[in-house]
């Protein structure tokens, strides 16, 4: 059955954070993109590995020599040690939509952040 987890206060999260919940025995990380928060396991689904440990970023897209565009900024993380990347809103992994990491609702309670486990 699933249960809300008291993770912290909203104004604590500018970005992310890693929660060792004792309540779920799970590591999870919390992201904010964009002013939306979500949660994701703290573990790539390829070898293990940390995956909340690792960088945050978008996409950069070249339509022509000289040409860039940087698009998502923030929704993406990427695993640090193999590089696998992931859509943080989804859990999907960006060259596989098949693949994903577990993902949990995240619900705001005032101003605390509470994760579904």
């Amino acid at each position: 059955t699933l249960s809300l987890h008291d993770a912290l206060p909203i104004w604590n999260l500018n970005f992310r954070w890693i929660s060792n919940s004792s309540k779920s025995g799970r590591s999870i990380g919390i992201y904010n993109v964009n002013g939306e928060y979500f949660a994701l396991l703290n573990r790539c689904p390829h070898q293990a590995g940390p995956l909340c440990n690792g960088n945050t970023h978008g996409f950069l897209k070249s339509g022509a020599v000289g040409e860039y565009e940087y698009s998502r900024p923030g929704e993406i993380v990427r695993c640090p040690w193999h590089g696998w990347e992931f859509e943080i809103e989804t859990g999907r992994t960006v060259t596989e939509p098949s693949l994903r990491v577990k993902r949990f609702d995240v619900v705001v309670r005032g101003d605390r952040l509470l994760v579904e486990v």
